[in-house]
């Protein structure tokens, strides 16, 4: 990761250099919570959003984040100027217990560690935004909200890789996961919506998944390009039934789902709801992130 640069507890270096204690809890114990954001324009995408959700994520395990927004969002454009990074940037946000002692008392540690790390962004290829992808419905169940909650965007992410590395195995690109009741909830690495009838239906928080910024802003999106949208409990008989699919994440925006377990959605390419969303989304995104006019010699 030479193209990268990260920032621990306020010292930027290179990904090569870069090091945080073997004591420290979320190394121990994945305690800890993190956001991930992308630019456009250089600019980071609804971070406000994000520091909210990386504050309740906190807040649910007892963490106290150490800086306000202010600060927080100063060493984040400090640590992308520090990167040798000339497009886009993809950004890490990472608070953990911190270091202490071999013991699951939160008392044992001093300070949190707070880590940005910076990167460059990887575009999903237009090729593959023309085709689609395949997903997998996984065997791995959706951690059961009693045990570690979903909507607490932690550093427990062994659910989703043993998800995602199995459809991996299986030669798919994501995974959707059931909760312990055999409904759909959400993929190991983004929101799952289905399209049936015209209508964008995903399922609701009470299934068990994260709240998504990006899952928040396509609702906003589906309004202004006249999309209906609204959650719904969602089960494997509704696979059948589906007209179109996608996916939603920071990372790939909405991206198209046109193969199932092997099996096309639809007519097995993206359709005109999806298509219409992306677009949408992308314009909005332009509006909001348009870039600094230039001075004028």
């Amino acid at each position: 990761m030479q193209y990268a640069a990260v920032n621990v507890n306020g010292r930027i270096s290179d990904a090569a250099t870069a090091v945080v204690p073997v004591f420290d809890h979320g190394f121990l114990y994945g305690e800890g919570v993190y956001e991930t954001l992308r630019t456009y324009n250089r600019r980071p995408f609804l971070l406000e959003r994000h520091f909210d959700r990386l504050r309740a994520s906190a807040a649910a395990i007892g963490l106290t984040i150490p800086l306000g927004d202010r600060e927080f969002a100063e060493r984040i454009d400090a640590t992308a100027a520090a990167a040798p990074v000339a497009g886009e940037c993809y950004i890490r946000l990472l608070v953990t217990r911190g270091v202490g002692d071999l013991s699951y008392d939160p008392e044992v540690c001093g300070e949190p560690t707070v880590i940005i790390i910076v990167k460059p962004h990887a575009e999903t290829p237009a090729e593959t935004r023309a085709r689609g992808i395949g997903i997998i419905v996984s065997s791995v169940m959706r951690n059961h909200p009693a045990a570690v909650d979903p909507r607490i965007k932690s550093n427990n992410l062994l659910n989703n890789a043993l998800a995602m590395q199995e459809a991996l195995r299986r030669g798919a690109k994501e995974a959707l996961m059931r909760n312990h009741r055999g409904e759909f909830s959400e993929c190991s690495q983004s929101n799952f919506f289905l399209v049936s009838g015209g209508e964008a239906l995903t399922p609701p928080l009470e299934a068990g998944l994260l709240e998504g910024v990006t899952r928040d802003f396509v609702f906003k999106v589906a309004r202004s390009v006249g999309v209906p949208a609204r959650y719904a409990v969602l089960r494997d008989a509704d696979l059948a039934h589906a007209d179109e699919m996608f996916i939603t994440s920071t990372t790939r925006e909405v991206l198209p789902v046109t193969v199932v377990d092997g099996r096309p959605v639809g007519a097995g390419a993206p359709g005109p709801v999806t298509r219409a969303l992306a677009d949408g989304f992308r314009a909005r995104v332009n509006e909001l992130c348009r870039e600094p006019a230039r001075s004028q010699a």
